[in-house]
């Protein structure tokens, strides 16, 4: 079983680390959360054996979108919807990166800048494959934020599974015009850039976007400048014959946070180590940080609540059904099936492991002999509700 190392931190430091930081509300509410899922504090039930056999105890999870130890079947549930609308043709995985010089512009605006990212995003993307010099058609996009870097610091960035190709104005499919190769990578970047810049810059005039306290207008006017001039990160990987293994990709960070407890290899009083990889990454895989730190690093990536994290368009968007519709059938596929939504027990036993509500000596289903009352002083309110 995976060790709670994360829960055991928060549990051990983070009143301390509360105390001498101000931190939000919603913030606030994410630590509590993890610090109490599936213990006694929440509450449960015992299950027992009709033959007196086993009793255990089931504590409830906190079901906070941040936490590493209760979002699976969630992720699981979201793949398994995602996955029956997914269309019979290859999938390309685009990455779009914001640069740093941009950060403390987005830590003082998180929810505006999030949607100026997504919108560009779309547009940049809508507007290539609308040019009949490149696809002609409207794509489906399913994009996915993610804030942090291996080690946690800030680094905003939107992987995107996209079709590749997409629906005509005559309803007919239109495909790539080359084998192997979706859109030019250095135009998608230029106009990207081109298009973030100029909405930032908007809502820099229209007031709604604040700027740090130490950049005046003229300042941020020389660094929009200077970054129109700097090549930004935006990547497309090669094509996948079918868009699951994006998807999957996806999946890991519409919950769960920054850190899993997979990664953490040790605690301490002196620091927390935890396995990474990547060019910002220090010498060998583990990285130590102060407890403090890792706590600053791990809280700084708690979305608002009700914030998308996941966004779909085109062809993937909810509201498109008939043009989906039509697709499919061009690809020789039945409408969308949606799935019933499965629970933990029958999830557990399609992955062929053992039920858990199973007597593990004599084979009979559990039953509910007692419940746990979840400790009063707990504030179930104060916890925002995943969006």
């Amino acid at each position: 079983m995976e060790k709670k190392l994360l829960q055991a931190i928060m549990k051990k430091a983070y009143n301390a680390y509360e105390q001498a930081h101000k931190l939000p509300r919603h913030v606030r509410a994410a630590a509590c959360a993890i610090m109490k899922c599936r213990t006694a504090e929440l509450g449960g039930h015992v299950q027992a054996c009709p033959e007196g056999h086993y009793q255990r105890q089931w504590y409830n999870s906190c079901r906070h979108r941040v936490c590493p130890q209760c979002n699976w079947l969630q992720i699981e549930q979201w793949l398994e919807r995602q996955k029956e609308r997914l269309l019979r043709c290859g999938h390309y995985h685009m990455i779009f990166t914001l640069p740093h010089e941009l950060n403390p512009i987005w830590l003082l605006n998180v929810r505006k800048m999030t949607n100026l990212f997504f919108t560009c995003v779309r547009d940049t993307l809508f507007e290539f494959f609308l040019d009949t010099r490149h696809i002609g058609g409207r794509p489906g996009i399913i994009a996915a934020l993610h804030t942090w870097s291996q080690t946690m610091v800030l680094h905003p960035h939107v992987h995107c599974l996209v079709t590749e190709g997409g629906l005509s104005n005559e309803l007919r499919w239109a495909g790539t015009r080359q084998q192997g190769y979706l859109l030019p990578v250095r135009a998608v970047m230029l106009v990207f850039r081109g298009k973030l810049l100029a909405y930032i810059n908007n809502a820099v005039e229209k007031e709604m976007i604040v700027l740090p306290a130490e950049m005046t207008i003229p300042q941020w006017k020389n660094l929009k400048s200077k970054l129109g001039r700097k090549k930004w990160n935006v990547h497309i990987r090669e094509k996948y014959e079918h868009g699951n293994g994006i998807l999957i990709y996806l999946s890991r960070y519409i919950r769960g946070g920054a850190m899993s407890n997979r990664r953490i290899t040790s605690y301490t009083e002196q620091g927390v180590a935890f396995r990474h990889r990547g060019a910002e990454a220090c010498k060998g895989d583990i990285m130590t940080l102060s407890v403090d730190e890792f706590i600053r690093r791990y809280l700084l990536h708690v979305p608002e609540p009700h914030t998308k994290v996941v966004r779909s368009y085109g062809l993937y968007a909810s509201t498109a059904t008939d043009a989906l519709s039509v697709c499919r059938v061009a690809f020789g596929q039945d409408a969308v099936n949606e799935s019933d939504v499965v629970d933990w027990q029958s999830f557990c036993e399609t992955r062929g492991d053992e039920h858990p509500e199973r007597c593990p000596i004599c084979g009979c289903r559990l039953i509910r002999v007692m419940e746990i009352p979840r400790v009063p002083s707990f504030d179930k309110d104060a916890i925002p509700k995943a969006a």
